[in-house]
């Protein structure tokens, strides 16, 4: 099991009837249950091919008191989770155990890295000329203006457990100037995913069209 452990998970509990995991500062709960041995494995070892018979995740997260970046990464989380097919049928057996743990942690940490970018923006979007960062469920807005262009727009990302890895669908709402859907998005095209995708689709936006105007003239002609 060391070979995966990322510092996501730490066991709360294991005996003969089940183990108890826990992730991202004990906010997700797995609780894995154990079934009979599969086969005559020497006595040492019968621990090792335990048959998994239940795999069950649990939201230990205070949604009330919880900032919205935490809500948004537990329903990432969980999305992925819900999206799976049959855990036991997948991970069979206690010898599958660490791969289930390192699949759910690279998940909780892309997550988890999310949530980080939103506060970061939250906090510092000045610099980029970032008025607002507001969370939605799964989606986050970002309000975006500047008086150098003229320009006062929103964008709206729409977030998946598959972040960083994958582009994001979005879409532009303009208030002043002429940079709406059209411009934002030739812009976030040369923005490779990976990580620190959200931020670097800020900075992107901020450096290409809002801190330089003539980028917006060469576009328009």
């Amino acid at each position: 099991m060391e070979k995966y452990n990322f510092c996501q998970w730490v066991m709360k509990e294991w005996n003969d009837q089940q183990a108890v995991f826990t992730f991202l500062y004990d906010s997700v709960e797995l609780t894995v249950a154990l079934g009979c041995p599969v086969d005559a494995a020497a006595f040492t070892m019968k621990k090792f091919y335990r048959k998994i018979v239940g795999v069950n995740f649990e939201s230990l997260l205070d949604e009330a008191n919880a900032p919205a970046s935490s809500r948004l990464v537990h329903r990432l989380i969980f999305q992925f989770i819900n999206d799976q097919c049959s855990w036991q049928e997948k991970y069979s057996t206690v010898h599958h155990l660490p791969q289930l743990l390192h699949d759910i942690s690279v998940v909780v940490s892309h997550c988890q890295l999310l949530g980080e970018e939103i506060e970061f923006l939250s906090r510092w979007g000045g610099k980029f000329n970032l008025l607002k960062t507001a969370v939605n469920d799964t989606k986050v807005k970002l309000l975006f203006s500047s008086s150098l262009v003229f320009a006062k727009f929103e964008v709206e990302l729409s977030l998946s457990a598959n972040y960083p890895m994958s582009p994001m669908a979005f879409t532009v709402e303009k208030y002043i100037g002429d940079l709406g859907q059209e411009e934002i998005s030739e812009v976030l095209s040369r923005v490779p995913v990976g990580a620190n995708y959200l931020k670097r689709m800020v900075n992107q936006i901020h450096h290409s069209v809002l801190q330089n105007p003539s980028t917006i003239y060469k576009q328009q002609k």
